[in-house]
């Protein structure tokens, strides 16, 4: 793989007992990028990570980290938040952070200072010498985070990060993530949210029974999928519509915003140029408006998933070399 990538791997396969986890994954996560890991449940996410963190090895395949073979000592450079929480209830928060960052390689002192810039910047201060049992699941949430970050990895794995937080406290750490980015850092995202993923990847990539199925920059996928798709606004008949334009489109959907006022959302087939379609309709109906539609990640999410069944798809970096071709 070419690229300024800090996490590469390539044609990874990892079994366990009769159960496939991973069949031939290749991925790349350019530096200093949000890239999201997603899929359904089972898909070989978890598998890949925990790979990463060195928790378990490849049955196959290469896995590189700036470039060089994934050895023990990168650990260091790396923060996990994994999905299932761990943190000591008894022990007090601040003892506990500052115990964590020195695992990470961190002094008791570097630790303490680098900790109060966040618990201020979280506004949870005051919270320093209470204990975990005492805090709610999204005040949990902040300090697992905090610890994930304080030492300043070059690769962040967040897990799930955004459960069980509110919307402000979502946005909160929506934006640490970025200026974390754009500090230098690089983050693998793995999440269900696919709203996130819209607002703060800049690449993905889906894995689904094992395979990668779909992987290219957010926009990229988006317009992929939203290839040719137009939504209609116009007053008029819809009998009016269809007889106007014969051929070379397909309906997606219908509404009726009024009396006469409808909307169609239609698919152009290849080939066909807006202009020349909407040059058919004039004198038949009165246009209101025109707009090219784009998918959200969710909506792509669920076609991918529903209509992939696991098998190996064409990338959108595939599809764009095969076009400069």
């Amino acid at each position: 793989m070419l690229g300024n990538y800090i996490f590469e791997a390539e044609n990874i396969v990892k079994k366990y007992a009769a159960h496939t986890a991973l069949d031939g994954v290749s991925v790349a996560v350019t530096s200093q990028s949000v890239f999201g890991l997603l899929g359904p449940n089972g898909a070989g996410k978890t598998s890949l990570i925990r790979i990463i963190n060195q928790i378990t090895a490849p049955d196959s395949g290469r896995v590189l980290f700036n470039g060089e073979l994934l050895e023990r000592k990168h650990i260091s450079q790396i923060g996990y938040l994994p999905e299932e929480r761990g943190l000591y209830k008894k022990m007090k928060i601040g003892d506990q952070c500052v115990y964590l960052a020195q695992l990470k390689g961190m002094s008791k002192k570097e630790a303490k200072s680098e900790l109060m810039k966040w618990f201020k910047k979280f506004e949870i201060d005051a919270w320093w010498n209470k204990k975990v049992e005492e805090l709610s699941k999204g005040m949990a949430q902040k300090i697992q985070f905090i610890t994930t970050v304080m030492h300043r990895p070059k690769l962040l794995i967040l897990d799930e990060p955004f459960s069980g937080f509110d919307p402000i406290n979502t946005n909160l750490v929506k934006n640490e993530i970025l200026k974390l980015r754009d500090e230098g850092a690089t983050v693998i995202l793995s999440t269900h949210n696919m709203g996130s993923v819209e607002e703060i990847c800049d690449e993905i990539a889906l894995l689904h029974n094992s395979k990668k199925i779909l992987s290219g920059k957010v926009n990229e996928v988006k317009e992929r999928f939203s290839k040719n798709q137009y939504v209609i606004d116009f007053k008029g008949s819809v009998v009016a519509f269809a007889n106007a334009v014969w051929g070379g489109w397909e309906m997606i959907k219908r509404e009726q915003l009024s009396k006469d006022v409808f909307r169609i959302t239609l698919r152009l087939d290849d080939g066909v140029k807006l202009n020349n379609f909407l040059k058919h309709l004039l004198d038949h109906i009165e246009i209101l408006s025109v707009n090219k539609l784009v998918l959200s990640m969710n909506d792509v999410f669920i076609k991918v998933i529903s209509d992939g069944d696991g098998a190996e798809s064409e990338n959108v970096e595939t599809l764009n070399a095969k076009k400069d071709e």
